[in-house]
């Protein structure tokens, strides 16, 4: 009898762990598809103006350039840190030589992509659930900015230099970008974008042969939105990347032709003044790294 008892209370106990690791196992597959969805990006034309007939810089007409990652990524959240494993698929010679090392050159993704946000009155943000709710939102931002910036700051980063930096590049690009000049391009923009620009210059060329683009310096300005780490491993804090969403007011000049010459939109007599979002991305971790274009947000 004794033994019969026993032999129930262990079947019992069988059966609740089996149903604790099925409920654990189902809860960690739920938060891991909720924290691998990780928005991507509508890429648009390289500048976009502030009216409608402006003349100005429409690079692009038609379909919409997705930026998507070709690796696999699995972000997992370390307060205010955003860590991203990525697995590659080595060669049939490779795996028979051993396990292979991967670097990453850049993590393909824009972690929280910049959203611009409407301004709520004051009674409404401090008086109101979804208010406080707004704020505790607001406030975590420039906390993971702050903190992003903080880390940035230890590795000897300079705002002024950085803003002469991203506004070089900023024309270095536009300027690449109406020359049909692909291969200057591949050093300033990552993987990714490199290869999504060479698209839009391919269906620009199609379109227009050939273009003037002008930036009128000094730039108008120049200001950081937002700032975001992401760590590539989990065992490794100190291995980051950071990406710096800026914001660009700029007068410029566009002009387009076809084939024969002849112009066909544009004026470049005529200045525009125009508005754009770029996020800039560096490595911490690589030697020589320098910053470089991973992605732009439609204003």
């Amino acid at each position: 009898m004794a033994l019969g008892r026993l032999q129930t209370l262990r079947n019992i106990y069988r059966t609740v762990e089996i149903r604790d690791f099925s409920t654990l196992l189902a809860s960690s597959r739920s938060n891991s598809k909720s924290i691998s969805n990780v928005p991507h990006i509508t890429l648009r034309c390289i500048s976009s103006c502030m009216h409608k007939d402006h003349g100005g810089i429409p690079w692009t007409s038609g379909d919409k350039i997705m930026l998507r990652s070709t690796t696999t990524q699995e972000p997992i959240s370390y307060g205010y840190m955003r860590s991203v494993t990525t697995k590659a698929k080595a060669p049939a010679q490779a795996r028979q030589m051993g396990a292979v090392k991967v670097s990453m050159l850049s993590p393909g993704i824009i972690y929280e992509p910049y959203v611009p946000r409407e301004k709520i009155p004051f009674w409404k943000r401090y008086f109101t659930r979804n208010g406080w709710k707004r704020t505790k939102e607001d406030l975590t931002s420039e906390l993971k900015s702050a903190y992003a910036i903080a880390k940035l700051r230890k590795a000897g980063y300079s705002k002024q230099q950085f803003y002469t930096e991203a506004v070089s590049i900023y024309k270095e690009i536009n300027t690449q970008m109406a020359n049909g000049g692909k291969g200057t391009l591949r050093k300033l923009v990552t993987e990714h974008m490199y290869s999504a620009l060479k698209n839009e210059i391919k269906q620009r060329e199609s379109v227009w042969p050939t273009v003037y683009w002008e930036l009128i310096e000094p730039i108008v300005k120049v200001r950081t939105l937002r700032a975001r780490l992401i760590g590539v491993d989990r065992n490794d804090l100190s291995k980051v990347f950071i990406q710096l969403t800026l914001e660009f007011l700029a007068k410029q000049k566009f002009e387009a032709y076809d084939g024969k010459g002849a112009v066909v939109t544009g004026d470049r007599n005529k200045e525009v003044l125009v508005r754009d979002i770029w996020v800039f991305e560096k490595s911490l971790f690589h030697p020589g790294a320098y910053w470089r274009l991973c992605g732009r947000i439609k204003v």
